[in-house]
């Protein structure tokens, strides 16, 4: 039996921290919920690096923030042992493999996506897709909906977006406000779930431990928020600026700016918002092409939210903002990701120090309790779209039932949802072996 070690471990110099962060960076599969238990397992168990409350204290702030939870997890421990480098470094290594694997895949995907054999394991993979929005939309929908009023809530956001098409941010906005009243007419009906709750496990001694004071850079003087606060503005409007002469990439800096701000209940939630605006309002792509990033995004590493990669990808292409298709389009990659990312950071550096300096339970709030339950209602909204285009495939806007009914897709995507859902089968897996079963078929039935 293996005893709990009685002394911290040595704290780990900026370079050993950086092949941490670089190797996640590549092996972070598995979606928010994967990625956090990556960090856990490594980082307070095995290294004890920060303690179990602590890692779980940093969590629930990260929980309650718009962004990818996993990235600014990394950033806030990063930050935390290795002040404003540290967050920096650990945020960039944690998206940037997947940046770089996605805009290969979508150069190849417009090189070569019309071969036969290329739409054929995508035939496959789109029923896939379905069932895992279908899946994702169960999971937060078993944990969230905890009542007959969010319940309705998720309902009317379902009702409003599906039949009268109404924006995602309003959606939101109308939650959070019902959520807020909610909350004082009937707290009881708006009180949060567990979350992740606290562990009694003990792992020995951390280097962060739980009555471990906060390092100089963490501790919160109103000097230190007014400069970043300052440092961010700054950096945002560099940006905005340098590319105001490209038109094209302006509101795709405008937009992503927005898209990070919404992305409250994780990157699933902000799809529908990306779809609206990226597909109907910008034209970047099409709707099957947002499908198959979609399941190509669930089979790298990274944050689910890199999807945004691949429609600033292909946004650069559609448009041209470049003659050369390649400079085109990692230009649109590279400014949707960094206008996606950017307000992560802030949020973490920023307000950090703050959380460090309050540290005791955080609480999910009773508007973000209602978002959370109008989140579920969107996200089925979105399931219900990418249903209706892989059963419907030459249906239109006016005509949404033109044209066959496809029936393969229907037997695929039930049997890929019974597979996350009773048998635990991971993404990556079930998008393996659909997209096999769409080739095959494609070539021999």
């Amino acid at each position: 039996m293996d005893t709990v070690p009685t002394t911290a471990p040595a704290r780990p110099t900026l370079g050993e921290a950086f092949k941490y962060w670089l190797k996640l960076g590549f092996i972070s599969f598995g979606g928010p919920a994967g990625q956090i238990s990556m960090m856990h397992q490594e980082l307070v168990e095995k290294r004890r690096w920060i303690s179990e409350h602590r890692y779980l204290h940093a969590l629930n702030y990260c929980m309650l923030l718009p962004g990818p939870e996993a990235t600014q997890l990394a950033i806030y421990i990063s930050w935390l042992m290795h002040g404003i480098r540290g967050g920096i470094i650990a945020g960039v290594l944690f998206f940037l493999p997947s940046f770089l694997l996605l805009s290969l895949l979508a150069g190849l995907y417009l090189a070569y996506g019309n071969l036969p054999w290329v739409q054929g394991l995508f035939y496959g993979i789109k029923p896939a897709v379905v069932a895992i929005v279908l899946f994702a939309a169960w999971r937060i929908g078993s944990r969230a909906l905890k009542n007959a009023v969010l319940w309705t809530i998720a309902a009317l956001a379902f009702t409003g977006i599906f039949f009268f098409d109404i924006a995602f941010p309003w959606i939101v906005l109308a939650a959070g406000l019902i959520g807020a009243i909610g909350g004082k007419l009937a707290p009881h009906k708006f009180k949060a779930g567990g979350g992740h709750g606290a562990s009694a496990k003990e792992y020995g001694p951390a280097i962060i431990d739980d009555d471990t004071p906060p390092p100089d850079h963490a501790r919160f003087s109103w000097r230190k928020l007014a400069w970043k606060l300052a440092a961010f503005v700054l950096i945002w409007l560099g940006a905005m600026a340098a590319i105001y002469g490209a038109p094209d990439l302006f509101h795709m800096g405008d937009f992503f700016t927005k898209a990070a701000f919404l992305t409250i209940g994780g990157a699933y939630a902000v799809l529908p918002y990306v779809y609206q605006g990226g597909v109907e309002h910008y034209q970047w792509l099409t709707g099957p092409q947002m499908m198959d990033g979609l399941a190509l995004g669930e089979a790298t590493p990274g944050p689910l939210i890199m999807i945004v990669t691949w429609v600033g990808y292909l946004g650069g292409v559609a448009k041209g903002v470049f003659d050369n298709p390649i400079l085109a389009g990692l230009a649109g990659a590279a400014v949707a990701t960094f206008f996606t990312f950017l307000p992560s950071f802030l949020f973490v550096l920023v307000g950090g120090p703050l959380i460090e300096a309050t540290r005791g339970e955080i609480r999910f709030t009773a508007p973000l309790t209602g978002i959370t339950a109008a989140v579920v209602g969107v996200i089925l909204n979105l399931a219900a779209f990418f249903a209706w285009h892989t059963f419907w495939p030459q249906g239109t806007a006016d005509a949404p039932f033109a044209g066959v009914f496809d029936v393969f897709p229907v037997v695929v995507a039930i049997a890929a949802f019974i597979a996350l859902w009773k048998y635990k089968a991971d993404i990556m897996q079930v998008i393996g072996v659909c997209a096999l079963i769409g080739l095959v078929y494609s070539f021999f039935i």
